[in-house]
């Protein structure tokens, strides 16, 4: 076999291989014993048909394409690795550039380097740390949260007042004409909460079972769907059923419904939970703001564009998993926005590069200070996941693949690394 290097942009390099055809003739007698199985061929046992044979009932080409796809099977891996001792990152691109009878076997690879950074000045960089705190009305809101978990329900034949929750269907019309996704049914509204556009369920007030109501709003300006915000939005809504809702007291009783015997034990947990997240949310920030510090003056070789891709695919992931959370649908997203996923996924681009670098100097800086993790912190973690996601047959079975370790080892270093800059960097 024949391998000959060419480095090329943005980290790659390109491997020319060639079989000879003595090297590529063994490939082509299993390809034809394989084809041979699956055709028939008087006077022959499925797979022991002669080569010409073979070749004389479907055309040698077919046997040589067949012969390439085996051939390169077994000798790609042993071409990179003889040849390439950089760490290579995604999956090889691979080309035939020469298949001809009574041939060598020619064809390219090409295969993304994990790029080289030069990481910049990462210690005591003078970030400021911030302390998260709770106020008063985030607790109580949180209360309210788990008493609304507890409410008691029933149908009531009364107008609706205040504090019931009236079941509705609901369209929407903006200049006479339908609204595309404005539609819902079965939709419960809890009177004097809002609902998207302010001052909706102010007009269920006094609504019975299968009365109808038509009014007008005015979208909120900054809503996600750029048709409808400002504008003034027509609603006909339909009403199904009312609920009466009947909350618990907030007293000891109610603690005791979390293994807690006192209320002010469970308003010192729920502050304690609030301010725990508040901080993570803080610490991700400082983390950020340490990390965008040692990009400045951090240098690296132009990153390879599957790399920047693969991480703009999970961002892309990850925006319409928020679209979806807050309600909304992403196709009419884009409809209001007047975009593509091409042109959103063009945008998210530029975050994706700092995203990759930023993963590259945290890479970089636990070499540089021989940051590891032992295997018995990985199969702790494991352990942790496969309880948190137990009765997740699909999850339990990728966590305990044993190429998960490796996933698993990458996110304790990185998470090290972050204590480590915090350690360093947050005065």
């Amino acid at each position: 076999m024949k391998v000959t290097l060419k480095n090329l942009p943005q980290s790659q390099i390109e491997l020319f291989v060639e079989l000879s055809i003595e090297e590529f003739k063994p490939f082509a007698i299993k390809a034809a014993q394989k084809i041979s199985k699956q055709i028939k061929i008087d006077g022959f046992r499925p797979g022991y048909a002669p080569y010409n044979l073979v070749k004389s009932k479907i055309g040698e080409m077919t046997i040589l394409e067949e012969a390439s796809r085996i051939g390169i099977a077994r000798v790609i891996d042993k071409a990179i690795v003889d040849n390439i001792k950089q760490q290579i990152i995604g999956q090889p691109q691979i080309k035939i550039t020469k298949l001809a009878p009574d041939n060598p076997l020619e064809f390219k690879i090409v295969v993304s380097l994990l790029p080289e950074i030069k990481v910049g000045p990462y210690k005591d960089l003078q970030i400021k740390k911030q302390v998260a705190t709770v106020e008063d009305k985030e607790s109580e809101a949180t209360l309210n949260q788990l008493r609304e978990m507890r409410v008691v329900e029933k149908i009531s034949t009364k107008p609706a007042v205040s504090g019931n929750k009236v079941l509705v269907n609901i369209q929407m019309y903006l200049d006479n004409v339908p609204v595309e996704g404005g539609q819902s049914n079965d939709t419960a509204i809890i009177i004097g909460k809002d609902y998207i556009v302010p001052g909706f369920d102010k007009h269920l007030l006094e609504t019975k079972k299968d009365d109808i109501k038509t009014f007008k709003l005015p979208y909120p300006e900054d809503h996600y769907m750029k048709n409808l915000a400002g504008k003034l939005v027509d609603f006909k809504v339909v009403i199904k059923e009312v609920y009466e809702r009947n909350l618990p007291e907030l007293n000891d009783d109610f603690a005791k419904n979390f293994g807690l015997k006192k209320m002010d034990e469970l308003k010192k947990n729920i502050t304690k939970s609030i301010e725990q997240e508040k901080q993570r949310d803080l610490d991700q920030k400082c983390e950020i703001a340490i990390l965008d510090k040692i990009l400045e003056k951090s240098k690296s070789e132009d990153l390879p564009e599957d790399l920047v891709n693969h991480e703009a695919d999970g961002m892309m992931h990850e925006f319409k998993a928020n679209i979806t959370r807050q309600g909304g649908n992403f196709n009419d997203y884009l409809l209001s926005v007047k975009t593509t996923p091409d042109k959103l996924m063009l945008d998210m681009l530029p975050q994706a590069v700092k995203r990759v670098k930023s993963a590259l100097i945290i890479q970089k800086i636990a070499e540089i200070e021989k940051i590891d993790v032992l295997s018995e912190e990985v199969e702790i973690k494991r352990q942790e996941l496969l309880t948190q996601y137990k009765g997740n047959k699909n999850v339990e079975d990728r966590i305990s693949q044993p190429e998960y370790s490796s996933h698993l080892r990458t996110i304790l270093i990185n998470q090290k690394v972050m204590e480590k800059l915090r350690d360093w960097n947050l005065v």
